[in-house]
């Protein structure tokens, strides 16, 4: 991983102010997935930490961690599991309610995505507060796979979202802000 080169990648996120809502500084990851270079700096970044760790499926979170897990999954010649927002998956769900920011969400996944054989990268853009993605680790791990390996592009440090994940939980962020 090329951190000078993760360095540029930062100065290419932009910052929203008062989005979603009043107060709250928002990092724009869509500048970045646009930028051709920087878009392939990430993706060669997230493939090198896992290459040679077995991954066998990844799971992205909507929307945005769609992105960044496909392309992981297609590098590493994995399967992708797609982590929805209730009613947008077509077959049986299991799903988790979790708390964020600023409100309450619940997520699905296909009860059969994830089998007790698999090795898993849970991939999402960004940390916050962790909210969502710790509801991704909880409910990837009922499915009882080999390991679970949590992976971000950036993340928010002043917000403490990395305190929430048990200490044997590997958690990658590319760049901190």
């Amino acid at each position: 991983m090329n951190k000078k080169e993760l360095e540029e990648v930062k100065k290419v996120v932009r910052n929203v102010p008062d989005f979603p809502a009043k107060g709250i500084q928002f990092k724009d990851l869509t500048t970045l997935f646009k930028d051709a270079k920087a878009l392939r700096t990430v993706a060669d970044a997230l493939v090198d930490l896992y290459r040679d760790k077995g991954v066998t499926k990844v799971v992205g979170i909507e929307a945005r961690g769609f992105i960044g897990g496909s392309i992981l999954a297609t590098e590493l010649g994995a399967g992708f599991v797609p982590l929805r927002k209730p009613g947008k998956l077509p077959a049986i769900t299991i799903k988790k309610s979790y708390t964020k920011e600023y409100g309450v969400d619940v997520i699905e996944i296909h009860q059969d995505a994830i089998t007790p054989d698999d090795v898993v990268v849970i991939h999402d853009d960004l940390l916050a507060t962790g909210g969502t993605m710790m509801a991704a680790y909880e409910l990837v791990k009922t499915m009882n796979p080999k390991k679970i390996y949590i992976s971000f592009i950036c993340g928010l440090k002043f917000l403490g979202g990395l305190e929430k994940f048990p200490p044997e939980v590997e958690v990658t962020t590319l760049f901190d802000y």
